[in-house]
């Protein structure tokens, strides 16, 4: 799914890069300029949210930890539920996990057991999909909840490091591509 490239040069004036971060060699693009621009903010979530409106998720599945601000307000621009998905032991309800590999080791996410009802229809957001991970882990959470996975929508995609390759046949809705 495309963005007009209008609205993506405009959002992309508030995306900052920081050399070296996290660590050397790595060129991190910091949202945060954006998320305190009001305007750039707005335009943001109209983006993500634009692609899904005719599909009407029942839920919004947000990933830790710019994933719950994004996704908070496209669950309210789509007037639908939001459920956070966090690291492992944040939650303090009963949880469902799901363990995953990164580049160097692995990680684990959660979510409450009873956050997704069976047969309901969830869009995943995260402000950023680099290689893919995070968010096919976050997939393969709510399809064990019996969800029904409608997609994903992402801010930035890292499209040099393939993530969205590891999102199988899903609809993935990406605002700012690098």
């Amino acid at each position: 799914m495309s963005v007009p490239q209008l609205s993506a040069d405009r959002l992309r004036a508030h995306v900052r890069e920081v050399p070296d971060f996290p660590s050397p060699g790595i060129l991190f693009r910091d949202i945060t300029p954006l998320l305190r621009h009001a305007e750039a903010l707005r335009e943001a979530v109209r983006l993500l949210s634009e692609p899904w409106r005719d599909r009407r998720p029942d839920l919004v599945l947000g990933i830790e930890s710019r994933g719950f601000i994004l996704g908070a307000l496209v669950a309210c621009e789509l007037r639908t539920g939001f459920v956070p998905v966090r690291k492992a032991g944040k939650l303090p309800w009963k949880v469902i996990r799901e363990s995953y590999s990164l580049e160097y080791g692995r990680d684990t996410i959660e979510m409450h057991e009873d956050a997704v009802e069976p047969g309901q229809s969830v869009l995943i957001v995260d402000d950023l999909i680099a290689t893919g991970g995070t968010a096919a882990a976050t997939c393969s959470l709510a399809e064990t909840a019996g969800a029904r996975v409608l997609g994903f929508s992402f801010l930035v995609e890292l499209s040099g490091l393939r993530g969205r390759g590891k999102l199988g046949a899903h609809d993935v809705h990406v605002v700012l591509d690098y």
